[in-house]
């Protein structure tokens, strides 16, 4: 299903850029490691984007950088090094990765070529492909490092399946695919959690409302709960749009906040106030007896805003606007205070991610929680710069 995919994704950017030059050169796909299982020689795992490259036909290793042998390894400090030197020197048409560990590489190769842009390095580079999280913080970075206006493709690519991926260059949505050897349930997200939950088909599903993904599969899953939330933004054809994840997002005073009213709102701020965003997180924080409660964020910036006090407030007037029952319970203060933001030292969420022996691949830091667990543990390694009260 995977591979179908694939040529299906390629096959949609051509029909709307026939004079394309992309299989001129290569893709550099920036996936995840691979590891042998100790307890049985036969059996092998790791992230789902090494399995695909290591059992991809012979012809496509000859459209793709860098060697397997540095695409599938663990180490990931080595291997952002490795590949920055094994690519430089290629004709890289397409790149797709995790967009914050694409950041990391470009920087690396900027620092050993000398390089402003990528578009000096990789002149022939027309296409990113993209997925696992929102762009949207990501994209005016993109922007500037790359140097040069290229095209981007949002893919829904998940280890139980590829589901979906953008058919019309610059619209919202991605085209569903239906004839993938998946079978799809749409479960309303107001039924989580419940004994009997019911999940509706695709005919029925409404425009514009979370539902969590259910499939089964010809690769042996069964009414699997995959955790994404989607959203559907045209029925005809199906298209949707990832909203969040089922275990992120932050409802403890009623307020609904989801991943894709959070992205938004910080690309909202950042552009108010001129601020370039790496990464976030965000929780509750409790009631007390001495104040109401609020959301805490923790914010790694790239290009840090001239007032955190001005982004503060624009993050909550943007939030205000897109999320009606965080507007209500912000109203007057009376259950929510102003957002509470840490600026974030750079590298903070990865020293994080390395002490809990997640870093690189697939993994990523998680953008909201609702409760204070991850929060508390970042918080305790004291790398802000500067807080908000």
């Amino acid at each position: 299903g995977h591979y179908k995919a694939s040529k299906d994704v390629l096959s949609l950017y051509y029909q709307y850029h026939p004079d394309s030059v992309l299989l001129t050169g290569k893709g550099l796909v920036i996936g995840g490691s691979h590891n042998i299982n100790p307890m049985n020689a036969e059996a092998q795992y790791g992230d789902l984007s090494a399995v695909l490259l290591q059992n991809s036909p012979f012809w496509g290793h000859w459209l793709r950088t860098p060697d397997l042998s540095i695409a599938l390894m663990d180490e990931w400090e080595s291997k952002i090094e490795k590949l920055a030197e094994s690519t430089i020197k290629e004709n890289v048409t397409s790149i797709s990765g995790v967009p914050t560990w694409t950041l990391v590489l470009f920087k690396r190769i900027l620092e050993i070529t000398g390089k402003q842009t990528m578009s000096e390095v990789w002149p022939s580079l027309e296409l990113y492909m993209h997925g696992g999280v929102s762009f949207t913080p990501y994209k005016e970075q993109f922007q500037k490092l790359i140097g040069k206006e290229i095209n981007y493709l949002e893919m829904y690519n998940a280890s139980e399946g590829f589901f979906a991926a953008q058919d019309i260059p610059g619209s919202e949505g991605m085209l569903l695919f239906t004839d993938h050897g998946i079978f799809m349930e749409f479960m309303p997200v107001s039924e989580y959690g419940k004994k009997e939950p019911q999940t509706v088909s695709l005919q029925d599903v409404e425009l514009g409302k979370n539902y969590a993904l259910i499939i089964s599969t010809n690769g042996g899953l069964w009414r699997y709960l995959v955790g994404d939330t989607i959203q559907f933004v045209s029925l005809k054809p199906y298209r949707i749009k990832v909203s969040g994840r089922l275990k992120h997002y932050i409802n403890a005073f009623g307020e609904e906040v989801i991943v894709d009213n959070t992205d938004k709102a910080i690309a909202i701020a950042s552009n108010i106030t001129g601020a370039v965003v790496n990464d976030y997180t965000a929780a509750p924080v409790y009631f007390s007896e001495s104040a109401n409660g609020a959301h805490e964020w923790l914010i790694e910036f790239e290009k840090e805003p001239g007032s955190l006090e001005i982004f503060t407030k624009e993050l909550d007037a943007a939030l205000k606007s897109i999320n009606s029952d965080y507007e209500a319970k912000r109203h007057k203060s009376i259950a929510l205070g102003l957002p509470v933001v840490h600026a974030m030292k750079k590298g903070a969420f990865t020293e994080w991610l390395r002490s809990k022996g997640k870093l690189g691949g697939q993994h990523k830091v998680p953008r909201l929680s609702n409760d204070r667990t991850m929060i508390d543990e970042i918080l305790k390694m004291n790398l802000s710069t500067f807080t908000t009260q």
